[in-house]
């Protein structure tokens, strides 16, 4: 069977409708949104948006080859780390402080199905983990991550994106 090449998506075009966020309307993430109540679950949605934070060159290798299994840290971890919005600015500044080359990369939690696992993690916190490859067709819009004085600036509305 001969593998069948496709050209990559335009990423300057929404993905199923839903566009980066801007400071005006964010996008939503699904229509009907069910907020989990539980204790171990307070924050979290039936359907969110959960982001990861690529480096350049990572994140060339999603675009070009259509999936990846993430990171050094993740290969080494068996699992593709991710961040909620109220999880990704702590992230950022832990994980990839000094970095400029960044982009942040917004997944629909839909779109993983159970191969999305909520985890304990950083300050007892339930983090999401993708037990399986990332594939470009996962990601709902993507976004550079610019370091300004130190700090990474997350755009505008991101985390209203969150549902």
């Amino acid at each position: 069977m001969t593998a069948s090449w496709r050209a990559p998506r335009d990423l300057s075009k929404p993905l199923c409708g839903v566009r980066p966020p801007a400071p005006a309307s964010p996008p939503k993430t699904c229509a009907a949104s069910a907020v989990l109540t539980r204790p171990a679950h307070r924050g979290m949605t039936l359907c969110m948006i959960i982001y990861k934070i690529f480096r350049a060159d990572e994140w060339a290798h999603l675009r070009t080859q259509g999936e990846t299994l993430g990171a050094p840290v993740d290969l080494a971890d068996g699992y593709v780390h991710f961040s909620t919005a109220g999880q990704a600015e702590d992230t950022a500044a832990k994980h990839f402080a000094g970095h400029d080359d960044l982009m942040l990369v917004a997944v629909d939690t839909d779109r993983l199905g159970d191969d999305l696992k909520w985890e304990v993690s950083r300050g007892d916190a339930l983090f999401p983990h993708l037990y399986r490859a990332l594939r470009l067709g996962d990601v709902v819009w993507a976004q550079p991550l610019p370091l300004k004085d130190g700090t990474h600036r997350f755009p505008a509305g991101y985390a209203e994106a969150e549902g």
